[in-house]
């Protein structure tokens, strides 16, 4: 586990012991009892991956001793039904970035001749941001 130890005590000490709203959590296993912890009172945990592994089965109990706290487990398929809602949710999102209300920062990027590279950088914990793949020879804007 890369840079997660200890992230539960930080965001305690961070918000002075209150904890935060919500956590979106795309790691899983790896970091799901401590999303729940550094949830406040009716936080929610929105589990939306499982990079390190699926999150074992859970007695609900611990949400109601974590503060009546929320689950959820939201699948993209879910969101995006059919043609028509997809294209919905995609025009809000490459509006909202046109607009610049989006901050997308891309730590690297690879042509796709390259991907077991970005593999590799990935496991070895770089970069630090999302990294974009590009069709083999495009060029890419400065």
């Amino acid at each position: 586990m890369l840079r997660y130890e200890g992230f539960p005590h930080h965001v305690r000490e961070l918000t002075n012991g209150k904890g935060v709203d919500v956590v979106y959590d795309g790691v899983g296993r790896n970091t799901f009892d401590g999303s729940l912890s550094c949830l406040r009172t009716r936080g929610m945990l929105v589990l939306f991956g499982a990079a390190s592994g699926a999150v074992p089965p859970m007695d609900p109990q611990r949400l109601n001793a974590g503060g009546s706290l929320t689950l959820t487990r939201p699948s993209l398929a879910h969101f995006l039904l059919n043609e028509q809602e997809r294209r919905w949710r995609s025009a809000e999102i490459f509006a909202a970035a046109e607009k610049g209300h989006l901050n997308v920062r891309i730590g690297a990027s690879y042509p796709v001749a390259e991907a077991r590279r970005s593999h590799e950088d990935l496991e070895a914990g770089a970069p630090r941001a999302r990294s974009c793949w590009f069709p083999d020879g495009y060029r890419q804007r400065a």
